[in-house]
């Protein structure tokens, strides 16, 4: 699987991984502790088989001409995981900016192999992960943790794709090396 994100500026990863931490520390499995060395809070566009390389290079330049784009974080969504468990996120508020961007990428990726269904336009729901898979009790917990959770505004100044064959991040637009 390869994907398309957009990451954090410095401001919005602490922040984000402040509530990684909270979570943690009151007993939930966060994602505070994902031991992947590239691992950081980030916004998934686009999910599928491969990206032809000359396809990430157009999405590059397309993200390069984009970023920083300003978003809100709004409210906590539930997705189910496999049996009971499930994972907590913070909702992505989709403005017009990002649903443009969304939609551009995927018309750039129309002939990718195996598009992940849940990262189509009018399936796509903008989030940024907060736990990992937990039972029911681990979700109450999690929002008995987090109270009335407030809304937050942060900015995507970056981008990288993630093949998930060889656990590797690649920052978008890729550079040429001098």
């Amino acid at each position: 699987m390869r994907t398309i994100e957009l990451t954090c500026d410095p401001v919005f990863d602490r922040a984000v991984r402040t509530v990684w931490r909270q979570l943690a520390d009151g007993g939930v499995d966060s994602l505070a502790d994902n031991p992947h060395p590239a691992h950081r809070p980030h916004l998934t566009l686009a999910a599928c088989g491969a990206v032809a390389p000359e396809r990430l290079a157009e999405i590059g330049e397309l993200l390069d001409g984009v970023l920083p784009l300003e978003v809100r974080l709004s409210g906590l969504l539930s997705f189910s995981a496999r049996s009971r468990r499930r994972v907590l996120a913070w909702g992505v508020v989709p403005g017009p900016a990002l649903i443009d961007l969304h939609r551009e990428v995927w018309r750039l990726l129309a002939d990718a192999p195996e598009p992940n269904p849940l990262y189509l336009p009018g399936r796509w729901m903008p989030h940024l992960g907060l736990t990992r898979r937990v039972e029911p009790a681990g979700l109450d917990l999690a929002h008995r943790l987090l109270g009335r959770h407030p809304d937050l505004v942060g900015v995507f100044d970056g981008a990288r794709t993630f093949d998930s064959e060889r656990q590797l991040t690649t920052a978008l637009p890729v550079r040429p090396e001098i």
